[in-house]
């Protein structure tokens, strides 16, 4: 006989509601409402939620010793037994280790991720003597690095291979590693790829000034001219010059779709579990220091000239990213031989593919790219392997 017979209505709403007053969490009071403010109540929330409690899973936050130095590493995951998935991140010097919070906890369920604070960025940046380290800031010294970082995980979880993930900067190193160590990836994500920098210069150049005499924006017009010849040729742009582009470019969302500028992005850094507040403090000054030396030289790359890797390779782009032109990355892309390779437009993007549509971002690396990893143990979908052409 059910209880609401016995008791009668009444009394069975009233132990309802006794019961779900045991169960639910009391409301915050005022007080603490207030502490929830500061920066490490704030950021103890977020490293809760995402703590991993999974029996076989890994949550790591250490020093490793890359290229002579000691650099900074977030490793996640569910289960270690999964794919190792390494995110090449941006900039130079942008580090996407203080947003991966938002954007990876999905990833963490079907591959173990690991975060790069790369020499001169973010908490690796504020571990060293700047100038100690200038002398090995170049691009030979960083993709040196991306590939002792590579042979550093193949070896601590075993895996023979992992995938390698580079965004915008970062799609230049991963690219690299690519090409020089095939046999080391399961296969390569390219995000926000470069392909020929120059010419993305001055197509998003271009684009931005078309923005600009369409919005009747005199100020950006006049700015945007005065720059012409914008990236002539091949030489390298000079860092004042590119900033004045990528001030009005972000304000008509050739960044991120439909904002201006990254202004979200960076706020959250606010909430990294991995970063203390000096680390925080440091975050501005290591992006402008790994761009003053390395973005000119960046921005002469003509990667076009690969045209044969022996790893798959995926493109993830976005359709309005003109701060590294999606359409160049496509045209390039149409042209590589691989053993497969897959573009995927995501629709509702610009650079910052993984903040934009976490959702589609994770959808697809789970049913595209994972399987691409044959054999792997632990959780996840199977799915076909990746388009051949």
């Amino acid at each position: 006989m059910s209880l609401h017979r016995i008791l009668g209505p009444t009394a069975t709403a009233c132990i309802a509601a006794s019961l779900a007053i045991l169960l639910l969490p009391s409301p915050l009071r005022a007080s603490d409402a207030q502490a929830s403010k500061t920066r490490q109540d704030s950021v103890a929330i977020v490293a809760d939620m995402r703590r991993v409690v999974t029996d076989h899973g890994v949550e790591r936050l250490e020093k490793v010793r890359i290229g002579g130095i000691d650099q900074w590493v977030s490793i996640r995951g569910s289960d270690r037994r999964n794919p190792v998935l390494l995110m090449l991140h941006g900039g130079p010097g942008w580090v996407s280790m203080p947003t991966s919070w938002y954007f990876q906890r999905g990833w963490e369920e079907f591959f173990t991720v690991v975060q790069w604070d790369q020499r001169g960025a973010g908490k690796t940046y504020a571990s060293h003597d700047p100038d100690e380290i200038a002398p090995t800031m170049t691009r030979e010294r960083m993709v040196a690095d991306a590939l002792e970082m590579v042979a550093w995980l193949r070896t601590t979880f075993s895996q023979d291979r992992i995938f390698v993930l580079g965004q915008s900067w970062g799609s230049y190193l991963g690219l690299e590693v690519a090409r020089q160590r095939p046999q080391w990836l399961h296969a390569y994500i390219g995000v926000g790829q470069i392909s020929n920098a120059p010419e993305s210069e001055r197509r998003g150049w271009a684009w931005t000034l078309a923005q600009a005499r369409q919005d009747g924006n005199t100020e950006a017009v006049d700015e945007l001219t005065a720059l012409q010849p914008y990236a002539p040729g091949t030489a390298p742009v000079p860092l004042e010059a590119l900033f004045k582009q990528r001030k009005w470019l972000n304000h008509y969302g050739g960044m991120v779709h439909n904002r201006r500028g990254g202004q979200a992005e960076a706020a959250a850094l606010w909430l990294a579990p991995e970063y203390s507040d000096a680390d925080l403090a440091a975050v501005w000054a290591g992006n402008d220091y790994s761009m003053t030396h390395l973005l000119s030289g960046v921005l002469t790359l003509d990667m076009t000239t690969i045209r044969e890797l022996k790893t798959p390779l995926f493109l993830f782009l976005g359709r309005h990213d003109h701060n590294v032109s999606s359409e160049l990355a496509a045209d390039w892309f149409a042209t590589v031989d691989a053993p497969c390779k897959e573009l995927v437009w995501f629709e509702q993007s610009a650079h910052e593919v993984m903040n934009e549509e976490p959702g589609k971002m994770l959808l697809t690396l789970v049913t595209r790219v994972r399987p691409m990893a044959t054999g792997a143990e632990g959780p996840g979908p199977s799915a076909p392997r990746c388009r051949r052409d």
